[in-house]
């Protein structure tokens, strides 16, 4: 092999390890994309239960409108918010506004007793777990997008053709706290 031939096949290795770094790079944007849209179906499951949840409520007299009305502003937030850090307030507010609701049925057995409450509670916790595993597999494939682009060689690749770090979807500190505490709720 003449030193040509050495330099070409350098030249060519290099290329191909560059185009497998670029195809690396989008292949982890296009999973975290994905896992996004995972997390916003759940989260559009959720909404949807909310009117039907109002709803039972409201068939209750003594209902606190101030509760439901932070539920349904929560939701609107929700269904209006275009980024991971809107829709992570929308979430926080909107799970806050929850825990109050159900703290309220707590006070009327009618209510707390209601099949279609029943229901839409145990809908919601159901949806409440899918959410949870949909954030923690979005938060691992951004956290190894974001290692890459940031890591040598790749960061060059990653500068060049505008790779921008994503944002993690995390619970506010306070409703981790409220998390920890949350009581297990039994339907049986």
């Amino acid at each position: 092999m003449n030193a040509s031939t050495i330099i070409l096949l350098l030249i060519v290795g290099a290329v191909l390890y560059l185009i497998y770094i670029y195809n690396r790079l989008v292949s982890l944007r296009q999973s975290a994309d994905a896992a996004w849209s995972d997390i916003d179906v759940q989260l559009k499951r959720r909404y949807n239960l909310i009117p039907a949840l109002v709803d039972t409520v409201k068939g209750y007299k003594d209902y606190e409108a101030e509760t439901l009305e932070k539920v349904i502003k929560a939701r609107q937030l929700g269904l209006s918010a275009t980024t991971v850090k809107e829709h992570e307030q929308a979430d926080n507010m909107l799970t806050q506004a929850l825990g109050k609701l159900f703290a309220l049925a707590e006070a009327y057995p009618d209510l707390k007793a209601n099949v279609n409450f029943l229901d839409l509670q145990q809908q919601l916790s159901q949806i409440e777990d899918a959410i949870q595993n949909a954030r923690r597999y979005y938060n691992a494939v951004v956290r190894d997008y974001n290692t890459r682009i940031e890591s040598f060689p790749d960061v060059l690749i990653a500068q060049r053709y505008h790779f921008r770090p994503k944002e993690f979807f995390e619970l506010e500190e306070s409703e981790k706290e409220a998390v920890k505490k949350m009581p297990k709720i039994d339907f049986d």
